[in-house]
């Protein structure tokens, strides 16, 4: 997407349950009651309807407006205007500050798999996340076991680092090796952008309490990593997995977001930064994030990420469930219960017996549903 709005004037407050005025110059958003119930009752149920997460937008970043649910989907909700947002088709929506947004229109979001990411002014830092486009679990329990066997570690974080180069590494390198030789080609990235934009590099420096302190380079470092920071955060909960659990990085909720985004920032961030800095204007953050809004599509960033997650995890797709097992179908359907011989027995089954206190036997398909 090419277009980014962006509103300067004071958000605007939301009436709550009681008749609340709204700023003076500003006019009153109507009670969610008074939305027509049809309105408020629009829900994809069926995620195999919605697109593709390859084949969808990649994000919109949006501050100081309101987001509501109307008759005609979400919307941006300016005191002169409404602008509409594709949200079965947008991988993520960045809230910044001065924004507020509805309960429906939040329920209407998630229902169409666009994440919601709250962040800090110009998308720089992630404070809160909403949920994927999946209710399956399977990736998630890969990621995990991967992750707490030391061996099969090790393995993801080498496949990891070598997906970095464009040449084959030798087969016998240890992790320090490889570490080191990423290190070399980051720190070659930076100087050869350098040299091609004429800026003077003196090496990545951040201070998280004093944005303004730091080089227009850094600053657009920053801006330009947060977005690709988004666009991963979004495939990753889309596709089913954890951001918090890493590989290569580890100890925060981010952890893998920061392992997938390394493998594109020599091809995205870095030289954008680089071109928007030496580039003189205002706006450099904004600047920043449209031009990776554009780099992002052409590098066809969204296609890649869930293949590229697959491919450092080894993990090998399941085949499709049946639809009346299938969770992306109905939410309600039950999930499995693990069980140590047969690794997991059907969920949604009294195993208690019935009203004779006869005990039924496995299920086997045939067992009556219950409610969790």
């Amino acid at each position: 997407m090419k277009t980014e709005y962006r509103q300067e004037t004071k958000p605007r407050a939301s009436c709550g349950a009681a008749d609340v005025p709204a700023p003076h110059g500003a006019r009153e958003i109507p009670n969610r009651c008074e939305f027509p119930r049809k309105e408020l009752e629009m829900k994809i149920t069926d995620l195999h309807d919605l697109p593709k997460l390859r084949d969808g937008l990649g994000y919109l970043y949006v501050e100081r407006a309101h987001i509501e649910q109307k008759s005609l989907g979400v919307v941006l909700d300016y005191p002169d205007t409404e602008v509409p947002i594709p949200s079965a088709s947008l991988a993520a929506l960045l809230l910044g500050p001065g924004t507020t947004i509805s309960h429906a229109a939040v329920r209407a979001l998630a229902d169409n798999g666009c994440s919601i990411i709250w962040c800090g002014e110009g998308a720089v830092r992630v404070y809160a996340q909403g949920v994927g486009e999946t209710r399956k679990g399977h990736r998630l329990l890969r990621q995990a076991e991967l992750v707490c066997n030391p061996d099969m570690r090790a393995q993801v974080v080498m496949r990891m680092y070598r997906m970095r180069f464009e040449k084959k590494l030798p087969e016998d390198l240890t992790i320090e090796q490889v570490r080191g030789m990423e290190g070399v080609r980051v720190r070659e990235a930076y100087a050869q952008a350098a040299k091609r934009t004429g800026i003077i590099w003196t090496g990545r420096a951040y201070r998280p309490g004093d944005w303004n302190a730091a080089d227009p380079v850094n600053r657009a470092l920053s801006a330009a990593n947060s977005c690709l920071y988004g666009v991963c955060h979004a495939a990753i909960v889309s596709a089913g997995y954890s951001t918090g659990l890493g590989f290569v990085h580890t100890g925060k909720q981010l952890s893998f977001v920061y392992d997938i985004a390394d493998l594109y920032k020599v091809e995205t961030t870095i030289p954008v930064a680089f071109e928007c800095a030496a580039n003189p204007g205002p706006e450099l953050e904004r600047r920043v994030r449209t031009t990776c809004r554009d780099v992002f599509l052409v590098q066809k960033i969204l296609q890649r990420v869930v293949p590229d997650i697959a491919r450092a995890l080894a993990v090998d797709e399941p085949l499709d469930l049946p639809s009346n097992a299938d969770p992306d179908v109905e939410a309600a359907i039950p999930g499995g219960l693990w069980d140590p011989d047969h690794e997991t027995v059907e969920g949604g089954v009294n195993y208690g017996g019935d009203d004779s206190g006869e005990r039924p036997r496995e299920p086997e398909g045939g067992a009556e549903p219950v409610d969790d």
